[in-house]
């Protein structure tokens, strides 16, 4: 029997973290349908997550009929925080979620900050980085079945 590869585990990773967790808060949310944290959003929806939008700079709006938050504190119980910010924005980001308890932080598409991701790692939470939900649910087989609990 082969070892499993790296790939192997960052799939295995990246299954249970969207079969197990059900609440995401998705820092970055945007009410412009061409932004990709707005597909995003949706897609989620759909999916069966509860989805906090947070986004100052919008706060009290709404984006698909989810209320925006200003901060990661106001959006209740976390555990996945979904980032939607440039890679050099993450750290603080990544502080509030260790501080708030969040079980994972995912990294967007071309979201990268090796040092925010090792102390979510030295903090006990799931990363994933470079990485789109809605890209791999799909390529995961992820399907009605296998939907969030």
């Amino acid at each position: 029997m082969q070892a499993p590869t790296a790939a192997d585990t960052a799939n295995a990773t990246i299954r249970d973290v969207l079969t197990r967790y059900k609440r995401v808060a998705l820092v970055g949310a945007s009410a412009k349908p061409e932004r990709p944290s707005h597909g995003v959003m949706g897609f989620l929806l759909r999916h069966g997550f509860a989805v906090t939008p947070v986004n100052p700079g919008i706060s009290g709006q709404s984006i698909h009929r989810q209320t925006v938050v200003a901060t990661l504190e106001e959006a209740g119980p976390l555990e996945i925080v979904d980032i939607f910010r440039a890679s050099d924005q993450v750290g603080p980001v990544v502080d509030d979620a260790i501080r708030l308890g969040a079980k994972v932080v995912w990294m967007q598409l071309g979201v990268v900050n090796q040092e925010a991701a090792a102390a979510a790692r030295a903090a006990g939470l799931t990363v994933i980085m470079d990485r789109c939900p809605a890209i791999e649910w799909p390529r995961l087989g992820l399907g009605a079945g296998q939907s969030p609990s």
